[in-house]
This record gives structure tokens, sequence and C-alpha cells, in this order.
């Protein structure tokens, strides 16, 4: 019987503890994405499974995205570092980046997000046509951490003179933008608030007849959407990220295709500072 000594015992030992410790750290080398859930899950399965193919041959490494089940636990998801890269509303973003002292950061936006809007819409032979008209009624938001949906809207409305906690018959949060659709389209409510380029993505693929439903009210641009990492993540990987997004290009068809599932003509780059208006806002509405 072959016998080994206590040292190569020990070599074989460390060894074996190093390979089996390489194996792990590889198997470990997984990119995790996650979105707010601004759509069905389905939607956003759809939407982000070719960003995360093309983000794998970017970054050389494999990219997983995960829904979440509502908008705080995307903002859980990465100040707890349980994913690596988010895409955020303006307010989620704000939300994050207090929750985690400052070190939420978000590196890149659509260039549809430096002028963002939102949209009412009604029943077209409802009588609303206006802000002041939807007083008495019952209306929708999103998401209560929505920013195009809830944050946004409410200001406008407060700006306008209108409280919706004290003129409004109800309120409901459907959650995401086509549920808020929907609310309209079936009654349960008489006006809701929610996302432009959604509510267009809706219009342009005729799944809402807008003789029946339409808009009454546009709101004034405000900064939206990001994609946000955490601050501790190695500088280089989010380089790395950063200039993957800002890299598609529209007149390449893969990218083409991408940007399109993203509602975005192409990325730019973004900072914190871009968000301030709308944590001003935030708390004007005693949102935060």
């Amino acid at each position: 019987m072959l016998s080994l000594s206590p040292s190569r015992t020990f070599k074989s030992l460390l060894t074996c503890a190093l390979l089996a410790f390489g194996a792990m750290a590889h198997a470990q080398q997984v990119f995790r994405v996650t979105t707010i859930p601004e759509e069905a899950a389905t939607e956003q399965v759809r939407k982000f499974t070719p960003l995360a193919a093309y983000l794998e041959k970017q970054l050389g490494m494999k990219v997983e995205f995960t829904p979440v089940s509502d908008y705080p636990a995307a903002v859980e998801a990465l100040v707890n570092k349980k994913v690596d890269l988010v895409w955020f509303g303006g307010f989620t973003f704000v939300q994050a980046n207090l929750r985690s002292g400052g070190k939420v950061i978000p590196i890149a936006q659509r260039e549809e997000d430096t002028r963002f809007q939102s949209v009412f819409i009604a029943k077209t032979d409802s009588g609303i046509k206006s802000l002041a008209a939807m007083k008495g009624k019952q209306v929708s938001f999103g998401s209560q951490s929505s920013t195009s949906g809830h944050l946004m809207p409410r200001s406008f409305l407060l700006a306008a003179g209108i409280d919706p906690d004290k003129d409004f018959k109800r309120v409901a949060y459907s959650g995401a933008h086509d549920a808020t659709i929907a609310s309209v389209v079936s009654g349960k409510v008489d006006a809701a608030a929610l996302d432009i380029t959604v509510w267009r993505k809706f219009v342009g693929e005729n799944r809402v007849d807008t003789k029946a439903v339409d808009v009454f009210y546009t709101t004034p641009p405000y900064f939206n959407y990001n994609w946000s990492v955490h601050a501790d993540m190695p500088a280089a990987l989010r380089e790395k990220v950063k200039t993957a997004l800002l890299a598609l290009d529209p007149a390449h068809p893969e990218h083409a295709e991408i940007l399109r599932l993203n509602r975005a003509t192409r990325y730019i780059a973004t900072t914190p500072e871009n968000y301030k208006g709308l944590e001003a806002a935030a708390r004007s509405a005693g949102l935060l």
C-alpha cells in the first residue's frame, strides 16, 4: 500500500481545496440583473432577456435576469447586494440611494429619460377632460413607489391644487402600468395615471381602443428611469457594464431590437444629481 508522508498529504489536501475553491469561485461568476415590475413578469422577461444575452458577451460572464415581486423588493435587492444591476424608476433610485446611504449609483439612462412624461387617461365618454374634472372620481395610480405612475402625477395634481387623498372618491394602486390601463378599460376606476411610453406601446400594438379610452392630460417633463449598481461593485466591472450599455447602437440590428424592447433610442450616461428634483418632489408630496 502506498503511504504518503504528512507533508505530502497536506499538500495534496491543499491542492484539492484550492481546486475546489477555484471551481466554486468560477461557478459564482454570475452577474445578476433585475428591474422594477412596471409590467407583468412575462413582459419583463421578454424585454430584458436579449439584453442579458448581450451583457453576457460584453462582460464575459453568465448573466441572470430574475423578476421581483414589487418595487420595494427591487430597492432591497440592490441595497443588500443580492443583485448587481437594477432598472429603477427615478423614485425607486432615490429610495435606494437614501436607503443605502448614497451607495447606489446610476450609470446609464435612456435618452428619453431626460424629458420623461406621464399621462392621465379616462374613458372618452366619461366627461373627464381636465385634472379638475377628476375631483370626486375613482382614480388609479400604478405602484406607490412608481415615478411616472404615482410620484410625479401626484406632484402635478398637488401643484394644480388637487389633493388625491381628499379630492378623489377613491384612490387605488394597480401595481403596474399595464394593470392601470386595464383598470380604466374595465371601468374599475374613472381615471388613471401612467408612464407615457407604456401607453404609447399599448396604442402602437393596438392593445387599447383610443376611441374608448384616451389621454386627457400629459404632464410637463422630468428625469426618470436609470440602470443602477452598488458602489461596492469593482470599478472595472462597473465601467464595463456602463460601456456596454452606452455602446448599444440603433444602427446594429441586434442592438436595435434590444433598444426597441426597452423603449429606448439609445442609452446615455447619468449622475445622481439628475434625480435631486425627484427627491424634492417626493418630499413635497409627503412620500419621503
